[in-house]
């Protein structure tokens, strides 16, 4: 495994890439971020454009070193993880909304959670990518189970669950003890000298296990795109660094793109049947980034030009 991640980038650049990230985060939450509070549009936008622009500035590193090839890759599995992870915030705007979360406290939800989401995807990542290095076959495993869930998600209808009462809450509830009125300033709280956790930590684990379904989806689908470790690790990272900053910008207008889940489930379908025929065929980089671009450009114009209509209540 070591040797296979350092064929793929020098020791220099993965602790290099580390430490950037570490010293993004740390200024985030223990500086620009210490005080509790809900972000305004502004500042979500001002933090949304410096992780697109610490990508964009990585990207262009990637491409100096290592050349157009990989270069176009990482953008591509960039745009990629960025889209699929914006599905991910129509999730949290319901889930957030059923648990009564203020938007004040969403923010240090969403910081651990998105840690937590590191970690797995690395471990998804790593193991993917050495699942398809011994085993050449699982690569039609993985772009046949793309190909189904882009299907699923373009015919499934939308369902309103509650997720207060869904399986992973029982489950949580079942082996933790939970005070329900503990709220969602912390964690945890003491009652009668005895330690319960709180509806902010349940919420958390939801977030978390949300957060991993989404993950089946979107590694395989980078893993379509390259097989490179470095490459999908840290564009994979990069995406999900900005999806805080970005839930804040459009929390408030997510139902506007309406149209984004049949756009996704058309480029899950697509790199599903990339994977599929690349003994046989070899689509492109370029064009699966064009295809990309072009499918998502088209979902945001035609949800904006042709609004949703909801019926009137009586």
């Amino acid at each position: 495994m070591l040797h296979a991640l350092l064929q793929s980038a020098p020791w220099w650049a993965w602790i290099g890439f580390h430490l950037l990230i570490f010293i993004m985060l740390a200024m985030d939450l223990g500086v620009f971020n210490r005080k509790i509070h809900a972000p305004s549009a502004k500042e979500a936008a001002a933090w949304s454009a410096v992780w697109i622009g610490l990508a964009l500035l990585f990207n262009g590193v990637v491409w100096y070193a290592m050349g157009f090839q990989r270069g176009a890759e990482w953008f591509t599995g960039y745009i990629l993880e960025k889209s699929l992870s914006v599905d991910n915030l129509f999730v949290f705007v319901m889930l957030f909304g059923a648990f009564q979360v203020e938007m004040r406290n969403q923010h240090r939800i969403l910081y651990w959670g998105i840690l937590g989401a590191l970690i797995m995807r690395a471990v998804m990542i790593l193991a993917g990518t050495a699942l398809l290095n011994r085993f050449e076959w699982m690569m039609y495993v993985f772009g046949a189970f793309l190909v189904y869930t882009g299907i699923h998600m373009f015919v499934a209808e939308d369902k309103q669950s509650d997720p207060t009462n869904n399986r992973l809450v029982r489950f949580f509830k079942r082996i933790l003890p939970f005070d329900t009125s503990g709220g969602h300033e912390h964690f945890t709280v003491k009652r009668d000298g005895k330690l319960f956790f709180t509806p902010m930590l349940l919420v958390l684990l939801v977030v978390e296990g949300t957060d991993l379904v989404f993950a089946v989806d979107s590694i395989p689908a980078v893993l379509a795109v390259t097989r490179d470790p470095f490459i999908v690790y840290t564009s994979n990272i990069f995406a999900i660094l900005g999806l805080r900053s970005l839930y804040f910008l459009l929390a408030k207008m997510m139902d506007r793109f309406h149209r984004l889940k049949t756009g996704l489930a058309v480029i899950l379908t697509f790199v599903g049947v990339k994977m599929c025929i690349a003994n046989w065929y070899h689509i492109p980089i370029l064009f699966s980034l064009l295809f990309i671009a072009a499918v998502l450009a088209g979902c945001i114009v035609t949800s904006l030009a042709w609004p949703e209509e909801h019926p009137e209540e009586p």
